[in-house]
């Protein structure tokens, strides 16, 4: 197996770098200092080591808007582009006043009025003034996002491989679904798929649940079963969820669903707020969800974020043409989620995977 660390595609990189450089024009940012993940591969092309824990805020990734240099904290050219030079690494250090004068050299470049970040921390709050002390420090989340929130058609095609692998592994685990098979042996059948198609990166650890009632992890005839799978393949997130029975079910739930389900896609149309899929859920007579009802699928941190708790939001949320979202259905025990990207006539769903039916049980 290959263990060579390639950067993006040449097409994929440079189309969100030019995006983030825009964005920065737009909302008159001089220089951008990155510290999450996300956000440092979207600039630089360069793959990252995943965690599933947190990371202290550091001057990860250093955009330029003047120069269109990107300056990267790396101890080695693997995986790096070539666009990016070798004289614009600078590697990790104990001494945090060694990122100082590291960024203390870019301002001498520069002379930048207005410096972004995508974070912060207590210590890099002090010692930020220090590096750039006449430039004003302002939030840079809503120039990145705004950047993230269109896609490009390149990141359109790497969500969609993704979710074919979310798609098959979604499909595998259900071929084992039987009374007597546990919620973990389900997951690991999702997971043995994924690792076998080269996707070692899971969305969540926990793939498989019955939602019909509570149980003790075991699955038993007449349970429902929702499969909410998600891989991480190339940086990209693909999500897929489906709920299934064992053996008969006569549960209204479905019927519900498919409606609920229909009412979503129709309220996924380019130019449309948020509040549609909201009244969407209002329009079936269904509950919100506890949690999102849709949220932006990509590298990570992607907008949107629609959640019923937060009308006002929702309603200020555009839904533009290259947008792409995981919608959650959920009527009742019966869940999924659906990933869409919303072109200029309409939506598209990503995902093959089937439903069931009472045709098919």
């Amino acid at each position: 197996m290959a263990t060579e660390i390639l950067p993006d595609d040449p097409a994929l990189r440079f189309g969100r770098r030019q995006r983030a450089f825009e964005q920065m024009e737009a909302h008159d940012l001089d220089v951008l200092v990155m510290g999450r993940t996300a956000n440092m591969r979207y600039v630089s092309g360069v793959p990252l080591l995943w965690n599933a824990g947190t990371r202290p805020f550091g001057p990860g990734c250093v955009a330029v808007r003047a120069t269109g240099d990107v300056y990267l904290l790396s101890t080695w050219d693997e995986g790096v582009p070539e666009e990016i030079p070798h004289e614009n690494l600078y590697g990790i250090t104990w001494n945090p006043m060694n990122y100082v004068k590291m960024l203390k050299g870019i301002n001498a470049n520069v002379e930048p009025r207005r410096v972004g970040t995508d974070a912060m921390s207590p210590l890099f709050a002090q010692l930020l003034p220090m590096a750039f002390p006449d430039a004003e420090l302002v939030d840079a989340g809503p120039a990145i996002q705004a950047a993230k929130r269109v896609k490009t058609a390149e990141e359109i095609e790497a969500i969609r491989a993704a979710v074919a692998v979310a798609d098959a592994c979604i499909g595998a685990a259900i071929s084992q679904l039987q009374p007597g098979v546990s919620e973990r042996e389900l997951t690991a059948v999702f997971m043995d798929a994924m690792a076998s198609r080269g996707v070692t990166t899971p969305g969540s650890q926990d793939v498989a649940r019955v939602t019909s009632r509570r149980r003790d992890g075991a699955v038993r005839d007449g349970d429902l079963v929702c499969f909410s799978g998600g891989v991480v393949a190339e940086g990209y997130t693909g999500e897929v969820g489906r709920t299934w029975p064992v053996g008969e079910a006569s549960h209204d739930a479905f019927a519900r669903f498919d409606a609920l389900r229909g009412r979503l896609l129709d309220a996924c149309q380019p130019g449309a707020s948020g509040s549609a899929l909201l009244d969407a859920y209002a329009a079936a007579g269904e509950p919100l969800p506890a949690g999102p009802v849709a949220r932006g699928l990509g590298l990570g941190f992607d907008d949107p974020v629609i959640v019923g708790d937060l009308p006002a939001t929702a309603a200020h949320t555009r839904l533009e043409p290259g947008t792409v979202m995981v919608v959650t259905v959920q009527a009742g025990p019966v869940i999924g989620q659906e990933p869409v990207v919303i072109s200029a006539e309409g939506p598209h769903v990503l995902s093959s995977s089937p439903f069931w039916n009472a045709d098919r049980s």
